[in-house]
């Protein structure tokens, strides 16, 4: 093998290793949304927020309207429906690949707080377009608490703006962003976060769930 295919195939090889995301993105263009959530900057460096390049979707539902139903397969193959998780809080939360450093980090993050979560009344749930059989082996691997659901057509992360296209070099591509919505026991989001960086997310989850249930109370 000479030198330039060399490098070639270790930077593929590289490249594979460090994202979460399915294929090459391109700059994201003006969203609605600040380039970063509030917050998340700070949690993890501007360095950091800078490397995500995740623009979130212009086809997101909003605060303050009803969460899309919908009907997906857990990592069990049963069926798991958000008109069945009334009077819970719910975290949905997208994420591109099974088994990737932010996704697994996300992951294991969220299941260190996933009995906080439930005794505030909140369930989470994880969805990408994997396959249930691999979300079982991503549980397993690393003890996840969480049930992850499969998207394989992607028509749930298209309704909550989680699946977007890009163009790089001329050509489109389809690919899952980092997003997560918590979703009120009424079924109306309560909150959006357009894009998310993986380390500390599920502490500012469970700190901005604290501050909404605080006001509920408050109003009450």
């Amino acid at each position: 093998m000479n030198t330039w295919r060399l490098v070639t195939v270790l930077a593929v090889a590289g490249a594979a290793l460090v994202g979460c995301e399915s294929p090459p993105k391109a700059e994201a263009g003006p969203t609605p949304w600040p380039a970063v959530v509030p917050g998340e900057a700070a949690a993890g460096g501007e360095a950091e927020a800078g490397k995500m390049e995740e623009a979130a979707s212009t086809g997101s539902p909003a605060v303050g309207q009803e969460a899309p139903d919908f009907t997906l397969m857990d990592q069990n193959d049963d069926p798991v429906r958000l008109r069945d998780l009334r009077e819970k809080w719910v975290v949905l939360y997208f994420y591109p690949k099974d088994d990737t450093a932010g996704c697994i980090r996300e992951a294991t993050d969220f299941t260190k707080l996933l009995f906080q979560l439930r005794d505030m009344n909140a369930a989470v749930y994880g969805v990408s377009e994997d396959s249930t059989a691999s979300h079982r082996q991503f549980i397993e691997k690393h003890s996840l608490g969480l049930p992850l659901l499969s998207d394989p057509d992607h028509k749930v992360m298209k309704e909550y703006g989680a699946w977007v296209t890009t163009k790089v070099a001329g050509k489109t591509h389809e690919r899952a962003i980092r997003t997560t919505f918590l979703i009120g026991p009424d079924g109306i989001i309560r909150y959006h976060w357009p894009e998310v960086i993986p380390q500390g997310h599920a502490e500012r989850v469970r700190q901005k769930l604290a501050g909404l249930q605080r006001e509920h109370n408050h109003e009450e």
